[in-house]
């Protein structure tokens, strides 16, 4: 007798920033299969709505009842009955039972319906007696499984931080490692030697973690970050596997008043001298990347800007990674104006940004056909929910991006994978300095 899902229940539940997100349990005959959704903080207009509550006397305005009360109503009574393993069905009844276009999941919420698809995946996996990146796998067509290689947010500026550091996120990624068990030690080298660097040039308390996990030094200038970067990952002794990555958020520090990038947004006074023209940055990136050993910039324009996107991907995308964030939302249709304009060469994928798993999955095989890099990516507000972990595997995408190697809600996705390259024994390839292209490994 094939599985079935007996029933749907969801919950108001809280992220790694202390607001409330959505939970939801999903029953069959085999048991209860759980998964949580994460929130971001930086986030693009074009995402999938993440419906909240908007009553300022409750969490700030903050609260999901009403996504939870979508699940509990329409949504559970729509999936009631339906074979788990079936995942497209189950997601095309709940994006049509929402019925707004251009998958921005208005009226429902996509959290309300991603917590649905999350479950709904794990119990399609027990369903099959796999393991959950076995059965991901099925669902994205068998391409090769890869263990990813970690990017690790260890320098916080942007949002995500309080000092002057207009671009969001400065990260290693360990490509020289033989394994990702060697490639999460290689990280966390790095990470105890730049909290050490960091507390000798700029006081103890600059080395409190953020929201990923990362240091938040006294800084302003992104040379200063990379220069931290390099002397870390020089004192760790692994300056031959060790390569530089970032995330410049640059939506958030777009002054559209004046049509330039304020490199001091977070401060009311801040130079003039600070706004520079698209082309000025362009050619700031160029220098980053003519200077250090960076080999993934995301997010450098904002998230409009296609056409500053496509100039830096020209002069330096054959050898350098153009991830689009914001700039995609880990949607098709923005992804094939993005593909025409040739405005980037690689993805970062959200599951949050969509809404679903198949329409994730959907994203990373037209990008797979573009042979663009794809990046998995957890999200600023995140829970113990260690569901990318077997996404990235299972999708083979050979990179995710989970935080620094510090708190529990980043490791919970870097210990899984710990756990499935164990599990994987000799079938285990790490994806290393093939993580733009894992599938020529």
């Amino acid at each position: 007798m094939p599985s079935v899902i007996q029933s749907v229940h969801a919950r108001e539940i809280f992220d790694s920033r202390g607001n409330p997100t959505i939970e939801v349990d999903v029953t069959t005959e085999l048991g209860l299969f759980r998964a949580a959704v994460p929130s971001g903080a930086s986030t693009g207009k074009h995402e999938a709505l993440e419906l909240r509550d908007g009553d300022r006397s409750r969490f700030l305005g903050k609260g999901v009842t009403k996504a939870v009360e979508n699940v509990n109503g329409e949504i559970a009574k729509a999936v009631k009955g339906m074979d788990p393993t079936d995942q497209r069905a189950i997601d095309e009844r709940m994006i049509a039972l929402d019925g707004t276009p251009g998958g921005f999941k208005r009226r429902l919420g996509a959290n309300a319906i991603l917590g649905v698809s999350m479950a709904v995946s794990r119990a399609g996996a027990a369903a099959k007696q796999v393991p959950l990146y076995k059965h991901l796998n099925d669902l994205a067509g068998k391409p090769p499984m890869m263990m990813p290689v970690p990017s690790f947010n260890v320098i916080n500026g942007g949002e995500h931080a309080g000092n002057r550091l207009a671009m969001q996120e400065f990260m290693i990624m360990p490509i020289g490692a033989r394994s990702f068990a060697e490639a999460m030690r290689m990280g966390s080298e790095v990470y105890q030697n730049l909290k050490l660097i960091i507390k000798k040039h700029y006081g103890i308390d600059s080395t409190a973690v953020g929201d990923e996990g990362g240091f938040a030094p006294h800084i302003q200038d992104a040379r200063e970050a990379f220069q931290l970067l390099g002397q870390a990952i020089e004192a760790a002794g692994y300056q031959e596997q060790v390569r530089i990555a970032m995330d410049a958020a640059a939506s958030q520090f777009w002054n559209a008043d004046q049509s330039k990038y304020d490199l001091d947004f977070k401060h009311p006074e801040g130079a003039s001298s600070m706004l520079v023209s698209k082309d000025e940055l362009v050619g700031l990136y160029r220098s980053f990347c003519s200077t250090y050993p960076l080999v993934s910039v995301e997010d450098p324009f904002h998230e409009e800007d296609f056409e500053a996107y496509a100039a830096l991907t020209e002069q330096i995308g054959q050898n350098i990674q153009v991830v689009g964030d914001d700039l995609l939302v880990t949607n098709i249709d923005r992804i094939k104006v993005a593909a025409e304009k040739r405005a980037c060469n690689a993805l970062l994928l959200k599951v949050n940004q969509i809404g679903t798993i198949t329409e994730a999955i959907d994203a990373n095989r037209f990008c797979r056909d573009l042979h663009w890099g794809v990046m998995v990516s957890h999200r600023s507000g995140e829970t113990e929910d260690s569901f990318i972990a077997d996404l990235t595997v299972g999708l083979g995408t050979g990179q995710i991006k989970s935080g620094a190697p510090c708190r529990s809600e980043r490791l919970a996705k870097y210990n899984q994978l710990l756990r499935i390259e164990e599990e994987l024994g000799s079938l285990a390839v790490y994806a290393g300095d093939k993580f733009r292209t894992p599938w020529t490994r």
